[in-house]
């Protein structure tokens, strides 16, 4: 899976279990940023959402389940 792909379905998860729009979410959540698997072999992004209080729990609540599920990206 890439970086886009992800953002696509955590954005469409965000929609779908707390409305809002798409746009909204994407710039709540910002780009994600990739790692080499070489430092960081179990899980080699991170995000940095950026927000209200209440977004921000939401969202790293939802990429604590994306990492388990999802945790190498490819470029």
């Amino acid at each position: 899976m890439t970086a886009e792909k992800l953002t696509d379905l955590l954005v469409a998860r965000l929609v779908r279990d707390h409305g809002k729009s798409k746009h909204h979410w994407r710039k709540v959540v910002g780009k994600l940023r990739l790692y080499s698997t070489a430092t960081h072999p179990h899980c080699n992004w991170n995000a940095t959402p950026t927000g209200s209080f209440q977004d921000v729990a939401l969202i790293e609540r939802l990429l604590d389940d994306l990492r388990m599920t999802h945790p190498l990206l490819n470029a």
